[in-house]
């Protein structure tokens, strides 16, 4: 949660851990508001794709109806296996 640290794009680190099937959708929804951001208890409406994103923050994300709050644990070198794409973060619990 610090604003030190290595950091990754957000669309990217959508892209790479499966979240979204191509960087394009990824930034185009961080575009229309469905993603946000909780660093340090504050929460940002991320607008531009390019949005730094850090192990330990929380991302909220909308897709359609269903809301899911996530932890970044790490930030992936590469898009590889479903498994080790959900090794980079988990389901917050509420």
């Amino acid at each position: 949660m610090s604003e030190h640290g290595p950091a990754q794009r957000c669309d990217v680190w959508l892209f790479r851990t499966r979240l979204f099937k191509s960087r394009a959708l990824a930034g185009q929804m961080v575009e229309k508001g469905a993603v946000r951001i909780d660093r340090g208890g504050k929460v940002m409406r991320l607008t531009k794709p390019s949005s730094p994103v850090r192990a330990g923050d929380q991302l909220v994300i909308r897709r359609g109806e269903a809301l899911f709050r996530l932890v970044i644990i790490d930030l992936p070198e590469r898009r590889g296996p479903a498994v080790e794409a959900e090794a980079c973060y988990s389901l917050a619990t509420e």
